[in-house]
């Protein structure tokens, strides 16, 4: 964690400040390793402070070593304040995405002699490249999803419902060693399916539908993301050309992924054979996206994104087609970032659209 904190003590100058406010949950976890739900984090020049309340000052003297623990009531402005005193912080940086309005007024008011400067991104730029620890615990929650995904398979079929489905899923995955599920389980059918983020309803299952799972474990903080579409009884004709369509636009994204090419490459590779195929008008959304602390984090897999892959990132490759009144299928894989190429980190088979 130090090395980390060093990281953005580095970033000080750039950002013209010569403290840190970090307020976000997971900002707070990638720097510390706090795992409560109630703190803040100043990062001055020499000294590392993490403010909580009493109920955690215990759990954060065990958890963030480096770190001096400051036990305040309330909001802990009152202990902020008195931290830049000590440490004569004259401009302080703190997070403008994550601080409400009423939040940055209540600091203003209190931090009298202290310029704020709201900055966006700055920790979110750290993290986008994860070290070791943090790809085994990616690893370890895409295999989880894996598994996950090989079991719920046997429960498939007409009379069950999606929510029953979507219950039984989320049951594995804590059964199998995630701390939770990565957000809200899509399970889509039927014309459903055509809903990209459908998440489970009470519509039964029946003969011929088409079903997406879109799901993810978390291991120590840290997201896969995975999603198979397979077919409730033997697949139609349609069903199987849209699938293989699907297929080799995700196929051909992912061999664009590498170091020193944009994101807005790979999602081209995509959307350029869904195109070919007259669909382009049914894939609305980007190609994929960071995962790491959220779910949902930088880089974007998107035409509007034009970030440059760098070894260590990883992202998701999820292509669709989402057809109104008939279906949709997505295929998506956690994807690893190296120097010459990538690595699929999810093993669910999908080589072809797979038959309940």
């Amino acid at each position: 964690m130090q090395e980390r904190v060093k990281r953005l003590q580095g970033l000080f100058d750039v950002n013209g400040v010569d403290a840190f406010y970090v307020t976000a949950p997971e900002n707070r976890y990638y720097l510390s390793g706090f795992s409560g739900t109630s703190g803040a984090l100043l990062l001055c020049r020499n000294n590392s402070y993490l403010i909580t309340d009493f109920r955690y000052t215990s759990q954060a003297s065990q958890e963030c070593p480096g770190f001096e623990i400051i036990e305040a009531p309330g909001n802990g402005i009152e202990a902020l304040a008195g931290l830049c005193r000590k440490d004569h912080v004259s401009q302080l940086g703190c997070e403008g995405d994550n601080l409400t309005y009423a939040q940055f007024q209540a600091l203003r008011q209190v931090l009298t002699s202290v310029e704020l400067k709201p900055v966006s991104g700055v920790v979110e730029g750290l993290r986008l490249h994860k070290d070791a620890y943090e790809l085994r615990c990616i690893e370890e929650a895409v295999r989880i999803a894996d598994r996950a995904f090989a079991r719920i398979t046997a429960i498939i079929r007409p009379g069950v419902s999606e929510v029953e489905i979507a219950l039984e899923l989320e049951f594995l995955i804590r059964r199998l060693g995630a701390d939770g599920i990565g957000f809200a389980t899509i399970v889509a059918s039927g014309t459903r399916s055509a809903l990209p983020h459908g998440v489970a309803s009470a519509k039964i299952i029946e003969a011929g539908d088409l079903v997406t799972l879109d799901f993810g474990a978390v291991y120590r903080g840290y997201h896969s993301d995975i999603t198979r579409t397979v077919a409730v009884g033997q697949g139609t004709p349609r069903q199987e050309d849209i699938y293989n369509i699907v297929l080799e636009a995700q196929m051909s994204a992912i061999a664009a992924v590498k170091a020193g090419v944009r994101t807005s490459e790979v999602d081209r590779a995509a959307r350029d054979i869904i195109k070919k195929n007259g669909y382009g008008d049914y894939f609305g959304h980007g190609t994929g996206h960071g995962l790491g602390l959220n779910i949902h984090e930088g880089p974007r897999l998107s035409a509007k994104d034009d970030t440059v892959l760098q070894a260590g990132m990883a992202v998701t490759v999820e292509p669709g087609i989402y057809l109104p009144g008939w279906g949709g299928i997505r295929i998506e894989d956690t994807v690893l970032v190296e120097n010459g190429g990538r690595r699929v980190l999810t093993r669910s088979p999908k080589d072809r659209l797979l038959s309940l």
